[in-house]
Parts: structure tokens; sequence; C-alpha cells
């Protein structure tokens, strides 16, 4: 099923996470993920990304934060990536995890750190 949400959120989906993450997901899919990918498609990206209130910057902030939060360090890597092509410096990526430390803790800043630093590493060929 298609719809305009769908459509839009794949196009957000695909400017945040890039094709090369969503060409993978989308042909890693079964019949027993595909509603939820749709899910997702519509809702997280084609309805909350899409919405004009916060710049992407600003989502990618609270994204890293709300992962931290959770302890979902399998999502960190991905979202941090989508925060450098959102615009988001590593100076600044410092900064929302340092304050993530403060409200989220400081063991689960210690593993978003060590995640970010591979993510760099690789970034910077290295």
């Amino acid at each position: 099923m298609t719809d305009d949400r769908y459509e839009r959120g794949m196009g957000v989906r695909r400017e945040v996470l890039g094709d090369a993450h969503v060409d993978a997901a989308v042909a890693g899919g079964s019949p027993l993920t595909a509603d939820f990918q749709e899910l997702i498609t519509r809702y997280a990206w084609g309805e909350v990304w899409a919405r004009p209130g916060l710049d992407r910057r600003t989502r990618s902030c609270i994204t890293l934060t709300a992962l931290v939060a959770g302890g979902h360090d399998h999502e960190l890597a991905l979202h941090l990536r989508a925060a450098r092509r959102n615009g988001l410096g590593w100076d600044e990526i410092k900064e929302v995890l340092l304050q993530a430390a403060i409200y989220c803790g400081v063991p689960a800043a210690n593993s978003a750190f060590a995640i970010a630093r591979r993510v760099q590493e690789e970034e910077e060929g290295g």
C-alpha cells in the first residue's frame, strides 16, 4: 500500500539515512517485516520527520539523545551518520552526548561516545 505519506516518507528517509541504507533495509525485508517497514516509512519519516516545526539538525539532536537514553546502541551509529548528513559537526555531536551524559547517565554516554568514535573513524577513513 502506498500513499502520499509513504512516498514523502521514503524521500525523507533516503535524504536522512542515505540510499545505501534504505536500499539495504528494503532488500532485507520479508513478508514478516514489510508492514513494519511501511509503518515506519509512513509515520516516522512521512509524518514526524517531514513536519515543518523543527529542522533536521534539531530532530537529529533529539533522536541521538533518545537513542542514548533508551540504550539503543544498535541504532545509534545509523543516526550519528544521519546527524552528519543533516549538517551536525562532530563538536556539536560531542555536545549532544555530553548533555546526554547528565540526563541519561554516564554509562549510556560512555557507550555512545565509543560508537561515535567508531563512526568518526570510519568517516575519516581510519
